[in-house]
């Protein structure tokens, strides 16, 4: 069991037709986790993982992932705003090649540039309180990353239709 890990685009083309989609905001302390319709329209907050360990940590995204019958994960990759990759999307790969072992499913990558600062945003726009913030930003990142990830998926089909 070994999990193709591929940019979005070529994991979609993987992925069954119907089915949720898992995206995951990874941080150092926690993950976020947001989900899909199994028609793929809408990506919604399911919680935030406190990290412990790895095997704990994707044990926690393997239940998830079962229970919504999902059909792909969406893992959003920190790069640096001039296109490089460091530390921080190292470890979202290595965190990504370990989780492909415990896992069939194909795993997407997609740039999360900015994905953070914009809910921040997005959060402060709406007053919530910092304490607020610093409970549900993760969440709200990876619901950014998944609903992104989504429109792009959408957005190709459109194209390909004639």
């Amino acid at each position: 069991m070994l999990a193709p890990i591929l940019p979005l685009i070529e994991a979609a083309a993987l992925w069954a037709p119907r089915g949720a989609l898992i995206g995951l905001d990874l941080g150092t302390k926690t993950i976020g986790v947001a989900v899909s319709d199994p028609d793929r329209r809408l990506a919604t907050g399911v919680t935030t993982i406190q990290r412990k360990n790895f095997t704990k940590d994707a044990a926690e995204l393997l239940k998830i992932s079962g229970e919504r019958a999902c059909a792909g994960f969406v893992l959003g990759l920190p790069i640096n705003m001039d296109g490089s990759e460091g530390p921080r999307a190292q470890s979202t790969r290595a965190f990504a090649r370990n989780f492909a072992k415990l896992t069939e499913l194909a795993i997407g990558l997609w740039d999360e540039r900015l994905s953070t600062a914009a809910v921040e945003r997005e959060l402060l726009a709406n007053d919530v309180s910092r304490a607020r913030r610093a409970g549900v930003i993760d969440e709200h990142a990876a619901i950014f990353i998944l609903q992104g990830a989504l429109d792009r998926l959408t957005a190709l089909r459109r194209q390909a239709q004639p």
